[in-house]
């Protein structure tokens, strides 16, 4: 019989090694899948003993697949009545396309149209299907103009192990062939081997490394612990053949259980270590793996010959890169021992200071990752350290002390200027260094102590090496935390680019998570909902609510201190209504300060929903609540265009504009501030009372108000930028554009 063994991409080689190693002959290894020929007890025993692969296939039949019609027909050439076991359901599970055939699902139902009619023609009975649940399903695969049906053996996935652990949120899980894949390509069937095998597991998943390491010393098939097969409504099943596999299984973990085996476990995030305890209950394995920090795993490495050390670092991506720098640093111990790794890219290499010895390439979900192996060596060189508050700190690149002492220096030098100023949310650093090119704010806690620093990467310029650039951005990760004293948990990271799509305005996918913390307002009795993973800081004896995980910015921007402290004072010398507007309000913080300085009506204006819920609460915190205070959820420019034909008109308005904007809620294809800015400027100004004036701000670097065009409107542009600079933005003056806009 013709058999193939389906696997993830990248697999190919170490599943095609698994099954020589499991005695089944004629093994050639193809894409995405292992073909091997044989006794259907050799299939059998691939799906009970294979960790790496997803299915088993039992080929019936390669078929013409042209056109649907030929699909049909040759399916329902193959003799299925006497495939289908009496009573059976089934399902067809089908893959690939082609010009004529475009649709996977419509595949599926040429296939399962062509068994029902070939059986029931030859038998008077229609069978009946269960995608759900079915005792039988077929394979279809397409390719070019032929389709391979097959018979899936293994039914349910082979990684679905039955021991899958969900103890700790917090920890990302590994899939178990993903884990023996590390396993494999560290050598630890070779380790097994060797009588007491010792492995070292650095962030082992949810202990699903730990399972199949122990599993594998233990001799127990992987497949024991699954109650569903795929052959049941198989009518080719050879029962008798099946269980003596089974019970030759049962026979090998059953002596196994006296085998040695040492699980060391290296994971400082919260529930890791329960989690991995859960998963190997699970399997029903007694082992019980001893925890450890990096300096002690490299010490235990050292201390058992032939140790094996895994790290799966596929976790990590532009989500947790202050992690990654922290993983890194500890990794950097293991320098120099022989250490097998599942990593998103090459920044492992600069850490362990050796370049892997063989390198496989795989998918992870759905960004490309490598399984990198590294040789024991004993001609490493130490690690490169840098000094940061006393502390020798690993770095993966040289260059990086500069760094850390120009960063030193300016948080000592901003610090003093923020207690003279009575300033506690500030940028510490802004691209001093050319090669360093990230901004740092550090922001201090209001009601609840609490350091958090928002580090964000400016796009690098073309030319520059990408993988250099991010290890230097993982040696600020390192370093950063440690001089402005903050917990690496506390460091949110943003990484920049050079796109024109989307705004900073577009709305979130949903609105930030509601939490059962609650924030005090300064300002009147009563209590206003904290959301989960929001913080509270003060500005300028205000209280704001800012957040590093809900959307791309953490609620304020500090560049815009001086320019809501003159809203503030401009609102105080206005007379009449005092009526402020707050255009593309984001989070409302201009209206928190307009509100201060006395005015009497505020509206606020943004596109999202999430970002006005948020500035209501930000009033609300500071004790502006009521009719007067208004919040509107509409696109600004037709908003404005239509208040133009109304009685509406405001004392003061803040306009502070996206670069650029293409939401679909738009009425607009699409807002271009260098394009658009001289409409929207004049249609602001006629909604200003008479005397009244407005702020226009953009962060456009090169922004060049059209001072013609607005002449001959009637509009007065006043650059004021300088005055609304503030100290700690000094450096990068083109942080954003500021104009006082009045009616000439």
């Amino acid at each position: 019989m013709e058999f193939v063994a389906t696997c993830p991409k990248g697999f190919e080689r170490l599943l095609a090694d698994e099954l020589r190693a499991l005695r089944v002959p004629q093994v050639r290894p193809l894409k995405g899948q292992v073909s091997f020929g044989g006794e259907l007890a050799d299939a059998y025993r691939a799906c009970l003993w294979s960790r790496l692969a997803s299915r088993v296939l039992a080929v019936l039949a390669r078929v013409d697949a042209h056109d649907s019609d030929a699909l049909y027909a040759g399916v329902s050439s193959i003799a299925w009545e006497g495939q289908l076991a009496p009573g059976a359901t089934f399902a067809v599970d089908a893959h690939g396309t082609n010009a004529q055939l475009r649709n996977t699902q419509f595949v599926a139902l040429r296939v399962k149209d062509a068994v029902v009619d070939r059986i029931f023609a030859a038998t008077g009975v229609r069978p009946v299907t269960d995608p759900a649940r079915p005792g039988l399903t077929i394979d279809a695969r397409l390719s070019g103009d032929h389709v391979t049906i097959s018979i899936d053996l293994a039914g349910e996935p082979l990684f679905r192990r039955g021991y899958d652990s969900r103890a700790a949120e917090g920890v990302a899980p590994l899939r178990p062939d993903y884990a023996a894949a590390l396993l494999a390509a560290g050598g630890w069937r070779e380790a097994v081997r060797s009588g007491e095998p010792t492995l070292v597991a650095l962030w082992p998943g949810q202990g699903s490394v730990l399972v199949e390491a122990a599993s594998a010393a233990l001799d127990r098939a992987p497949g024991l612990l699954r109650s569903r097969w795929g052959f049941a409504g198989w009518a080719g099943h050879d029962e008798p053949v099946w269980q003596a596999l089974l019970h030759e299984a049962e026979a090998r973990a059953a002596s196994g259980e006296k085998n040695a085996c040492s699980l060391v476990v290296c994971d400082d995030r919260p529930g890791a270590a329960s989690a991995c305890r859960q998963a190997l209950r699970a399997a029903g394995i007694a082992l019980e793996p001893t925890p450890c920090s990096a300096p002690e795993a490299a010490d235990a490495a050292r201390a058992a010959a032939g140790a094996l050390v895994t790290c799966d670092l596929s976790w990590i991506g532009e989500t947790a890169l202050a992690r990654e720098a922290a993983a890194l640093s500890s990794v950097s111990a293991l320098a120099g021992q022989g250490v097998v790794a599942l990593a998103r890219d090459a920044s492992l290499d600069a850490a362990l200071r050796t370049e892997p010895a063989a390198v496989d390439e795989l998918i992870v979900g759905r960004d490309p990752a490598t399984i990198r192996r590294y040789a024991r060596r004993d001609d490493v060189e130490p690690p490169s350290c840098v000094d940061a508050a006393g502390e020798r700190v690993p770095v993966l690149v040289a260059g990086s002390e500069q760094f850390a002492r120009r960063l030193s220096k300016v948080a000592r030098q901003r610090a003093k200027w923020a207690r003279r100023e009575d300033v506690t949310c500030y940028r510490v650093y802004d691209a001093d260094l050319p090669d360093y090119a990230v901004a740092i704010e550090l922001y201090e806690g209001s009601e609840t102590p609490g350091r958090w620093l928002q580090i964000s990467e400016y796009a690098p310029p073309r030319g520059v090496d990408l993988e250099l650039a991010h290890r230097r951005l993982l040696d600020v990760l390192a370093i950063a935390p440690r001089v402005m004293d903050v917990a690496p948990g506390d460091v949110s990271v943003r990484v920049r680019t050079r796109s024109r799509g989307g705004s900073q305005y577009a709305d979130e996918a949903r609105a930030p998570e509601r939490g059962r913390r609650d924030g005090r307002s300064s300002r009147r009795p009563g209590r206003v909902e904290l959301p989960a993973g929001a913080h509270l800081v003060d500005e300028g004896g205000l209280t704001f609510e800012v957040n590093f995980d809900a959307r791309h910015d953490c609620g304020i921007f500090l560049d815009h201190r001086e320019t809501r402290g003159r809203i503030r004072e401009m609102m105080k010398q206005t007379k009449g209504s005092k009526r402020f507007l707050n255009l593309f309000a984001y989070t409302g913080t201009a209206t928190c300060y307009a509100a201060d300085g006395g005015a009497k009506h505020t509206t606020t204006v943004d596109l999202s929903r999430p970002s006005l819920d948020w500035a209501r609460r930000n009033m609300a915190r500071n004790g502006f609540a009521g009719e007067e205070h208004e919040f509107v959820q509409a696109d600004v420019l037709a908003w404005v265009s239509e208040q133009r034909h109304t009685k509406n008109r405001w004392d003061l308005i803040f306009c502070d504009v996206p670069t650029f904007s293409n939401s679909a809620r738009m009425r607009k294809a699409s807002f271009d501030v260098q394009r658009d800015h001289a409409e929207l400027i004049i249609g602001v100004s006629r909604l200003l009372v008479r005397g009244g004036s407005a702020i226009f701000s953009c962060n456009l670097r090169t922004f060049r108000p059209d001072v013609e065009k607005l002449e001959r409107a009637g509009v007065r542009l006043t650059d004021i930028t300088d005055e609304t600079i503030p100290e700690d933005f000094s450096r990068n003056r083109k942080i954003h554009h500021a104009y006082l806009v009045e009616r000439a």
